[in-house]
């Protein structure tokens, strides 16, 4: 139950910033859907590979380099998802800063 309910928060946010951020189009809400858990999954098996990868980079840049890494994997997904579409790189790493924010914001109002 609570997979569905983060799925459904994580979908919700693609939706809002997807209208917040310009050059990023949303095909409808089950692109957001198919988004939302491609984000999961790449962020649950993916991401943590990379973050030891980069654990020097991301040490001198404070941890703005994880921005980038969202943005790569952002960019990724709007390759292979095709009603979402990501116009470059500055706009992904946009889109996943905006993506955080929205999803921190509706979880605080769930909880």
């Amino acid at each position: 139950m609570k997979f569905i309910v983060s799925l459904l928060v994580n979908s919700i946010a693609v939706v809002i910033a997807s209208y917040i951020i310009p050059n990023v189009s949303l095909d409808g809400y089950q692109t957001a859907l198919i988004v939302a858990l491609l984000l999961g999954l790449i962020n649950t098996f993916v991401k943590p590979i990379f973050k030891i990868l980069t654990l020097p980079i991301n040490i001198l840049t404070l941890g703005l380099f994880s921005f980038l890494l969202n943005g790569l994997f952002i960019l990724i997904i709007s390759n292979y998802v095709s009603g979402f579409r990501v116009d470059g790189f500055l706009y992904a790493v946009l889109y996943s800063v905006m993506l955080s924010i929205v999803t921190s914001i509706l979880r605080i109002f769930l909880k």
